[in-house]
């Protein structure tokens, strides 16, 4: 059994604000058939501290980052934890990285400093009878990891770094090296700085021994300029180091046959119920009861990355073909403001909810023809392997993840009865727009609507595939106890 240390700033169904808890929440489960035996550290916010009553005290640190710590062991919802019970730093209320007003905590940067070297102080033996054979550090709240432990001196577990969304650096002023613990050598272009700051993402993608990130497409993508976000430099020299992984979802949680969210189950095998969740969803949205009309669906943050204003650019060409529109989400306030117009100009053919329901999430995977993910760039994307299990036919940009999920329905994809969705590029309102024409045309056909919703349902989105190849990259990495 190998012994693995995961390091997330969030983890489902404890703590969630997007993907990456339900990553975090998803491959310890998926791992342990292989032989892996993951921990997990988080942070204890106030979420987290209500769900782990009988978690016992295993160490502590008399001053920690500002104030007392200690860390929390025990097990619920079937995942091994290790908490960082430091309330000077993590009890605070609501969002994990905001204050109520919207804005960053102004002390981020020592929060996650803190988790990193926490994951540091773990690794190295700080719980008796706990030493992992690897460190797995996720994003740039977890990224001074492998920093903390490089300039440890002494043997360490080997380093694993996983990118989810390169978009997010963690930078923070220089001035904070001392006070964060990292020796004066750390900062420097073969440390953790990073154009005049500390970069804690660039520190994990420096010193980590493997890096991973969330589709293969975008692992070559963000060795690019065009998709490396200042870090592509780094990511070319370390590319032998790099491996894109695709993410799964968990088909426990998200399957149609047994979803509590819906109406009626259904299956590939058994599809004939999934009508009864179109018409709740019109229901719920106020769209016109109509099972013959084409519905998108959208579960998004609202954002410039997810390209939700090209969306909103090309919903003229939308309601040309006649199809109505469902959007669950939050975000940038003139992106809410331009739904809600248009939902208000066309009622009964487009439907908005701002903010999120996991429920209402459900059901537009299970009610909609069709899910639009017209992101600009994505790492992995979640939202269309859900549309998948669920038989809505993603509609996406061919960029990351998205491009490696979906088979677009060209000819020979069709004629070969094996793709799943559509694909469009570039990320432009003409380019959708010429899509929505190509699903309206496919949608007039049912026999062949059917064979593609039956090959989404059928498409293999468990983490299956993904846990064999962590399993594989923890294994050649596992017998690595690096001396200092």
């Amino acid at each position: 059994m190998i012994s693995i240390l995961s390091v997330a700033s969030e983890i489902f169904p404890l703590i969630k604000t997007g993907g990456l808890a339900d990553v975090a929440g998803a491959l310890p489960g998926a791992l342990a058939p292989h032989g892996i035996e993951m921990h997990s550290l988080v942070p204890g916010y106030p979420a987290v501290m209500e769900k782990i009553g009988g978690f016992a005290a295993v160490a502590a640190e008399a001053s920690f980052f500002g104030g007392p710590a200690r860390f929390l062991a025990g097990e619920t919802a079937g995942l091994k934890l290790f908490v960082l019970d430091a309330p000077h730093l993590f009890a605070r209320p609501g969002n994990p990285y905001m204050a109520p007003n919207g804005t960053d905590w102004p002390d981020n940067p020592i929060r996650f400093a803190a988790l990193s070297a926490a994951a540091a102080l773990l690794g190295t033996g700080a719980v008796p009878g706990f030493a992992p054979a690897i460190v797995h550090a996720h994003d740039w709240q977890a990224g001074l990891a492998a920093a903390y432990l490089h300039y440890a001196e002494r043997p360490r577990p080997a380093t694993v770094m996983t990118v989810h969304n390169l978009a997010f650096q963690g930078q923070m002023p220089a001035s904070l090296l001392g006070e964060i613990g990292l020796p004066p050598a750390a900062y420097s272009v073969d440390g953790v700085e990073y154009y005049g700051a500390i970069g804690a993402l660039k520190a994990g993608l420096y010193f980590a021994d493997r890096i991973t990130t969330v589709s293969p497409t975008y692992a070559a993508e963000i060795c690019t300029p065009e998709g490396g976000m200042g870090m592509d430099g780094l990511l070319r020299r370390r590319a032998g180091r790099l491996t894109g992984i695709v993410n799964g979802i968990d088909t426990g949680i998200w399957d149609p046959a047994r979803d509590p969210a819906l109406p009626a189950p259904f299956s590939a095998a058994a599809p004939g119920n999934r009508g009864a969740s179109k018409a709740a969803l019109q229901r719920r949205l106020g769209l016109r009861q109509d099972d013959t009309c084409l519905v998108f669906g959208v579960v998004s943050r609202l954002s410039h990355q997810k390209g939700l204003d090209v969306l909103l650019e090309s919903l003229p060409a939308l309601l040309a073909t006649g199809a109505q529109l469902a959007v669950l989400g939050s975000g940038d306030a003139a992106l809410q403001e331009g739904f809600m117009r248009e939902a208000a100009a066309y009622p009964g053919r487009i439907g908005v909810v701002l903010g999120y329901s996991e429920d209402l999430a459900h059901l537009i995977q299970a009610g909609s023809d069709a899910i639009l993910v017209p992101s600009r760039f994505e790492p992995c994307g979640l939202t269309q392997l859900c549309a998948l299990r669920y038989g809505a036919l993603p509609v996406v940009s061919r960029v990351g993840g998205l491009a490696d999920t979906v088979i677009d329905a060209n000819e020979a994809a069709r004629t070969a009865k094996v793709a799943t969705g559509f694909q469009f590029a570039p990320v432009s309102a003409q380019a959708l727009s010429l899509t929505f024409a190509r699903v309206a045309d496919l949608w007039g056909r049912p026999l062949e609507w059917a064979v593609m919703r039956e090959n989404a349902m059928r498409s293999d989105v468990s983490w299956a595939g993904p846990a064999r190849c962590y399993a594989e990259l923890y294994k050649a990495l596992a017998t690595r106890l690096v001396g200092g």
